[in-house]
């Protein structure tokens, strides 16, 4: 990975962070503990340079996950932002303003993978225009993917 400045946060906006440096490799692990930490079928991860990650705004709450792991999340609205580990500090690919360029590159406790996730992206696609008109539609209170000076909005108190 480059050396670089990067960004990211929760949904609501109330954590946010800047990392500086060079990201560890990306990768998704397939635990239970992910799987439930993540609510989803593994927890795509990167490992972040030691000392490189600043909290701009409230740093996340963490839940002891086990007895050598701690997961950050927010405490506002409950997404899940880092794996904290007696190696350093991984944070949740999907918290970063920019994910261009961080496909996984490794599946960790592939063993205890869900049987069926190596085939979802074999599925149909839902291609009914009239129910993607209607997603257009809705209105998001979600933090936007960069960092702003108008935020908070919509009444919310962060």
């Amino acid at each position: 990975m480059t050396d670089t400045e990067r960004t990211g946060g929760c949904q609501c906006g109330a954590v946010r962070f800047r990392i500086r440096g060079t990201l560890g490799r990306p990768s998704i692990c397939h635990c239970r503990m992910c799987q439930k930490a993540f609510g989803g079928f593994f927890g795509p991860l990167v490992t972040a340079p030691e000392g490189g990650v600043e909290w701009t705004r409230e740093e996340p709450s963490y839940f002891q996950s086990s007895v050598n792991i701690s997961r950050g999340f927010c405490a506002s609205c409950g997404t899940p932002l880092t794996y904290r580990h007696p190696g350093g500090l991984e944070i949740a690919i999907g918290a970063f303003d920019d994910r261009s360029d961080l496909a996984p590159q490794i599946q960790v406790n592939y063993a205890a993978r869900i049987p069926w996730v190596t085939t979802i992206f074999e599925q149909p696609v839902h291609k009914d225009a009239d129910y993607y008109s209607r997603q257009e539609q809705i209105i998001s209170f979600q933090h936007p993917d960069h960092d702003t000076a108008e935020w908070p909005q919509h009444g919310m108190n962060l």
